[in-house]
């Protein structure tokens, strides 16, 4: 399954890591792939994942999802 998650706050190369790193310490998950331009990270799981969950992640990595979303 794929999950498309809209993140505010991100503004640069070192946001992009944080948010990466933060998403890939969930469960389940197999691949991030965060777009700076786009303020936006797609994740690729390979189980359930909740929405919480990736929310919380990315909050406690110093940003604020927009919205979560299937891709």
């Amino acid at each position: 399954m794929k999950k498309a998650v809209n993140i505010e706050g991100m503004s640069c190369d070192h946001c992009v890591k944080h948010v990466t790193e933060a998403l890939m310490g969930l469960n389940n998950i197999e691949n991030v792939d965060v777009n700076l331009s786009a303020g936006r990270a797609v994740i690729e799981t390979d189980g359930e994942v909740k929405d919480s969950d990736i929310k919380a992640a990315v909050d406690e990595a110093g940003y604020t999802v927009l919205n979560i979303e299937k891709a």
